[in-house]
């Protein structure tokens, strides 16, 4: 059997920082799924000037080597490579857009949701308005822009409209906290989406994986959150900067995060929900939900977040071992979906 030939999309368009981030995860991927006897992997990096480079890794020095390319120049060289499949490992909404069109035009598979859907869930509004209307339940929410005011109660959840990993997210308790939390949050975008804020049960994170078109959801992720000290997540509890200066994951343990049980009762609930938001946005592969469980057991859809980096500290990887899918198995039947498609 021949090896697949896999090309990692790394880096960002939009700012170093997703650069950051896209090689931190991607970093991790190659380390744990590399097998030379199944596949042969390729690294395309992409920088914020919109170069292309082909390192053989993505250490500094590597990267520095690689002579940058146009686009003409890295479409020969993708062509010249002849790739089986494309990993999505851009976070920027360039990347999780143009750049996955770019190989549907080459007709290169790639893993992971279309790059229309990609856009779509880059509004956090509009991802609400679909799963709404399939019947999900949803905080009462609005779009704002600098200069106006909530129509919503206090305590409310501001968060800048297409960012994710909690970059610019806050709970504002009353009108004092208003108008800081609005210019932090407008600092990551034009405008802003504002949610009554659903005072705290627990909250999960749901994984589903298609295969032979049947929906599997996976075992639920919680987040130990704290009324008082901390109600809801924030950037911190997902990335920081190591002793180096270099972003790096948040210290992951049982004390922030757990898989639940499948017999815990508020599972079903939520893989109810989840396939719903599954199928209403039209993903394929697979696809990732948070929830808000309110104190009488009630889930509130919060986001989507449909990616997945396939690094060992990934929550879909971590969801995928839970229900007896090792990273290995999970990566390389996901590569083949995406190969059928």
């Amino acid at each position: 059997m021949s090896k697949l030939k896999v090309i990692h999309l790394i880096g960002s368009a939009a700012s170093e920082f997703y650069c950051d981030l896209s090689r931190l995860y991607a970093r991790d991927c190659l380390e744990n799924t590399a097998n030379p006897e199944l596949y042969e992997f390729h690294i395309a990096y992409i920088t914020p000037d919109r170069a292309w480079r082909f390192p053989t890794s993505l250490s500094a020095s590597d990267i520095d080597a690689a002579p940058p390319l146009s686009i003409a120049q890295a479409i020969q060289t993708l062509q010249n490579l002849n790739i089986d499949v494309m990993l999505p490992q851009m976070f920027c909404v360039p990347g999780m857009t143009q750049y996955r069109n770019l190989f549907n035009l080459l007709n290169i598979p790639y893993v992971g949701n279309t790059a229309d859907l990609m856009a779509l869930v880059a509004d956090k509004a509009k991802t609400r308005s679909i799963v709404a209307a399939a019947g999900v339940a949803i905080p009462t929410g609005e779009v704002l822009q600098a200069g106006k005011l909530p129509s919503i109660d206090f305590p409310l959840v501001i968060k800048p409209l297409d960012t994710d990993n909690s970059i610019g997210v806050a709970l504002v308790k009353d009108a004092t906290e208003w108008d800081a939390a609005l210019q932090i949050a407008l600092t990551h975008g034009d405008r802003v989406l504002v949610e009554k804020f659903i005072e705290l049960g627990r909250e999960v994170r749901c994984g589903i994986v298609e295969r032979a078109g049947e929906l599997i959801c996976l075992p639920l992720e919680e987040y130990a959150l704290d009324a008082n000290i901390r109600p809801i997540r924030s950037y911190a509890d997902k990335l920081k900067k190591n002793a180096a200066g270099d972003l790096d994951f948040a210290a992951k343990d049982i004390t922030k995060s757990w898989i639940v049980d499948p017999i815990d009762p508020i599972t079903e609930r939520v893989w109810a929900m989840a396939r719903i938001c599954h199928t209403a946005l039209g993903c394929r592969h697979y696809s990732l939900f948070d929830f808000r469980i309110d104190p009488q057991g009630n889930p509130w859809f919060l986001e989507a977040g449909l990616y997945c980096s396939f690094a060992k500290t990934s929550v879909l990887s971590e969801m995928a071992k839970a229900a007896g899918m090792p990273l290995n198995s999970f990566f390389d039947d996901l590569l083949h979906a995406a190969i059928a498609v």
